[in-house]
C-alpha cells in the first residue's frame, strides 16, 4: 500500500479525587443555550486580563471547499465533496457561540478549507491569527489548531508508523502538538488526536488499530511529563471510542499514577454525555473529549465547562462542539 508524503503545516491533590460540580437539572435546551452563552461570554469578557480562557475542541465533519481535491487511503474510501454551505454557517454559529481564544479542530480540509473557516469566523469578530495543521497519510481530513494566542513551539508529528499484525501502517491524521504562550511566563501545551473510525476497513480491525493509537499516544503523553510534571497539558481529539474502552484507559494512564490525565466530565444543559451521532447504527456516545494534565485540572472550572447546546447541532456536524474553561491565575 502506498502512502501519501506526510506533512505538518504550521504558522508560527490526586487527579481521581478531584470532584466538578454537578449542573442543575431542568431547563430546555434552547434556555440551556442561552445560559451557556451568557457563561462563555462572561468568560471571554475577563480573559482581557488574560486570567482566564476557553479553549473548544470540534469535529467539523469533513470541512472541504470545492478548491481542495484529495485522495483519501485506503482508496475505498472517495474524497468527500465540498461540505454544503448551510452546514458551513452552521459550524460558523457554533462556534461563534463557544467563543473559544483556541480551538482545536478535526476533519478539516487542507489550506483552503483552514484560510475559508478563519475568515468567516473572523467576519463574526472570532480572529485566530495563529494556526498549527497536521497532514498525515489521510490526506483530505486534517488536525489543525487554531489560537488568539502566538504558537511559540510546535512538536506536530505527521509520519508515525506502527506495526499490525506484521504490517506497516501509520497513524491515518498523525498527533498535533503545539504550545501557546499566554502571557506572563504562563504556556499551556495542547496534543491533539483524531483515531481510527469504528467502521470496518478491509485488512485490519479497526479496534485494534486505535488500540495501537492509543499505546503510541500514550508513550508521548510520558515523555512530556516525565520531562515537566508541572506542565499545563490539555489532550483533545475525536478518539472514536468510549471512555470504558481500552483505547481510552490507555491514553488516561494507570490508575493512581502521578502522569495520569484526568478526563473532564463534560455535560450538555440536561446532563447528558454524548458528543456524537452515529447515523448508520443509530448510536449516541461520548467519543470526543478534553483531557487535562495533573498540574492543570485544579484550573479547570468546570461550571463553566461542557458540551454545548447548540439548537442547530446536526445541521453543523454529526459531533457536538466541547469546552472549557481555564483559570490562569492561581484558583
Amino acid at each position: 500500500m502506498k502512502f501519501s508524503q506526510p506533512r505538518i503545516k504550521r504558522n508560527i491533590g490526586h487527579p481521581e479525587q478531584i470532584l466538578f460540580p454537578v449542573r442543575r437539572r431542568g431547563l430546555g435546551a434552547g434556555a440551556c443555550f442561552c445560559f451557556l452563552l451568557l457563561a462563555l461570554s462572561a468568560a471571554s469578557s475577563q480573559c482581557v486580563r488574560c486570567e482566564e480562557i476557553v479553549f473548544a475542541f470540534y469535529n467539523v465533519e469533513n470541512y472541504q471547499t470545492a478548491a481542495e481535491g484529495g485522495h483519501t487511503l485506503p482508496a475505498s474510501q472517495p474524497t468527500p465533496p465540498p461540505k454544503p454551505e448551510a452546514s458551513v454557517a452552521a459550524v460558523v454559529r457554533v462556534i461563534a457561540a463557544a467563543s473559544p481564544q483556541i480551538l482545536g479542530l478535526a476533519e478539516m480540509g487542507g489550506g483552503a478549507a483552514i484560510a475559508d473557516l478563519r475568515a468567516r469566523l473572523k467576519a463574526v469578530g472570532l480572529d485566530y491569527p495563529h494556526v498549527e495543521w497536521v497532514e498525515g497519510a489521510d490526506a483530505d481530513r486534517h488536525l489543525a489548531l487554531l489560537s488568539q494566542f502566538p504558537i511559540v513551539e510546535a512538536a506536530s508529528r505527521a509520519d508515525i508508523p506502527f506495526d499490525l499484525d506484521g504490517r506497516l501502517r501509520r497513524v491515518s491524521r498523525g498527533v498535533l502538538d503545539a504550545t501557546v504562550d499566554l502571557g506572563r511566563g504562563r504556556r499551556l501545551r495542547l496534543v491533539g488526536a483524531h483515531w481510527k473510525s469504528r467502521r470496518d476497513t478491509p485488512g485490519f480491525d479497526q479496534a485494534q488499530f486505535r488500540a495501537r493509537e492509543a499505546e503510541l499516544l500514550r508513550k508521548d503523553v510520558e515523555k512530556i511529563l516525565a520531562v515537566d510534571p508541572d506542565v499545563w497539558l490539555l489532550v483533545f481529539g475525536d478518539l472514536n471510542d468510549t471512555k470504558n474502552e481500552f483505547p481510552v484507559r490507555e491514553l488516561l494512564g494507570p490508575p493512581g499514577s502521578a502522569r495520569r490525565l484526568t478526563p473532564l466530565p463534560l455535560t450538555d444543559g440536561r446532563q447528558e454525555f454524548w458528543t456524537h451521532y452515529w447515523k448508520t447504527a443509530d448510536i449516541y456516545s461520548r467519543i470526543d473529549y478534553i483531557l487535562a494534565s495533573p498540574a492543570l485540572v485544579a484550573r479547570v472550572d468546570a461550571e463553566r465547562s461542557g458540551i454545548l447546546d447548540a439548537p442547530d447541532w446536526d445541521a453543523a456536524s454529526d459531533h457536538r462542539l466541547i469546552f472549557t474553561t481555564l483559570m490562569l491565575d492561581s484558583p
